[in-house]
Order: structure tokens, then C-alpha cells, then sequence
């Protein structure tokens, strides 16, 4: 197996399925923005006026940490503050997905916390939350998200939306699923009553057995099967 560094031709291919897999997964719609961090100053990123069921590495571009466009011809989306203040505060983060998920962003909305009740879900507990519907798009408010993630790998915001990091864009990609997996069964769960909730105990076995590259890759590549069907 090759372990050689994907280009950024590869990496363009790459953010390209994510997105397109997350807009099949009913994740991402016409909003939403992923990236990728390709070295200490490049950030790939879709641009804000793509059409992401329709996506194309034509609408990838590169920008660096201030948001200035280094390549490509179309702006990046308004929020990519958002990307650019995680990566600030971030050193090992290397991929951001930002998605406007149904079933997460409804429990912001009627202030009810993000429980661990699918064994995937845990390792996304506790998810912190962003006090504010805003959008992400200047620096103080990213400064304001990056402060709110911390160290964790996903963060949720009121009435707005979630973000999941990751060491690379297939990471990011499998916690985004598994944050709004979790979250619809939480919410299903509780129309029957008071859903079971992970002991830490269960928490840290699941984390010991699920949190591997190779699980996440074969989560990766059940919804590519699915896309490329």
C-alpha cells in the first residue's frame, strides 16, 4: 500500500467526493463549505457559489490564512473564517467540514445537549456549542468558534449548523456522519422516552475500538460505493 502524500490534484479529487457525498447524505445542501489545509499557507476550499450536487474540482480554489484567493477565479464562500480561524488555533487539524445537519441543529434549537447514545456518536462527546445563530464571517466570530471547539473534534451552533475537524478530509468527512447519525437517533429516542446514554466507561472502549483510520476509511468508502452507484 503507498503511503506517498496525495498532491493537490488528489486533494482537490478528494473534497470533491466529500462534499458531493455529504450533499447525497443530506448534510450539506446548497450551503456548506469543506476544505483542506495543503500546507502551512494553501487551504483548499469549494467556492461559495458552486453547486454542490454538481461539484467539480473547477470549483475548488485555494486561499491562504488570511482568506486572500491564491488560485482559481471564483471567491471562496463568505464564512471562510470559519476554516481560517480553525487552522489558526488548530495545528493538527488538516480538514474542516461545515454543514447545516437537520437532526444536530434541531437539538441547538430547543437548547437540548448532544447525548452519546450510538456507540459511533460517542466519539464525537461532548460537543460543545457556539451560543449564537451568526454566521462565521469575520474574525472575531471564528476566533469565537476556534475558542468554543477547543480541542475537541466537533462543535455545534445554535440554530445554525456544525463543524467536525480532522486530520484529513476522510476523518472530518466519517465524524460529520456520525454526529448527525447520533442525533437523529437521540431525537427519534426520545419521542419514545429517555434514550440510554453511553457510560464513560463504554465511551472510552468505543473510542479505543472505532476511532481508527482504517474504520474510517471503510466508512468513507461505503457512501463513495454509493455515490459512484
Amino acid at each position: 500500500m503507498s503511503t506517498a502524500k496525495p498532491n493537490e490534484t488528489e486533494l482537490k479529487a478528494q473534497l470533491v467526493d466529500c462534499i458531493r457525498m455529504l450533499e447525497k447524505a443530506d448534510i450539506i445542501d446548497y450551503n456548506g463549505h469543506c476544505s483542506i489545509r495543503a500546507d502551512e499557507n494553501r487551504i483548499l476550499i469549494n467556492t461559495g457559489a458552486c453547486t454542490r450536487a454538481a461539484l467539480t474540482t473547477a470549483d475548488i480554489v485555494v486561499i491562504d490564512l488570511e482568506g486572500k484567493l491564491v488560485e482559481g477565479t471564483i471567491n471562496p464562500p463568505l464564512e471562510f473564517h470559519l476554516h481560517t480561524g480553525i487552522y489558526r488555533a488548530r495545528a493538527d487539524v488538516k480538514a474542516v467540514v461545515h454543514a447545516h445537519p437537520k437532526w444536530s441543529t434541531f437539538l441547538t434549537m430547543v437548547g437540548e445537549s448532544y447525548r452519546p447514545v450510538f456507540a459511533q456518536g460517542t466519539l464525537l462527546y461532548p460537543c460543545p456549542v457556539l451560543d449564537t445563530p451568526d454566521s462565521i464571517n469575520t474574525r472575531p466570530m471564528a476566533d469565537r468558534l476556534a475558542k468554543t471547539l477547543g480541542n475537541r473534534p466537533a462543535a455545534l451552533m445554535k440554530s445554525h449548523g456544525a463543524v467536525t475537524v480532522g486530520r484529513d478530509i476522510v476523518e472530518a468527512f466519517v465524524l460529520a456522519n456520525y454526529l448527525e447519525e447520533n442525533a437523529y437517533r437521540q431525537h427519534q429516542a426520545m419521542q419514545i422516552g429517555k434514550p440510554y446514554e453511553f457510560t464513560e466507561a463504554e465511551r472510552a472502549l468505543c473510542r479505543e475500538k472505532l476511532w481508527t483510520p482504517s474504520l474510517f476509511q471503510r466508512t468513507w468508502d461505503h457512501f463513495k460505493a454509493k455515490l459512484d452507484r
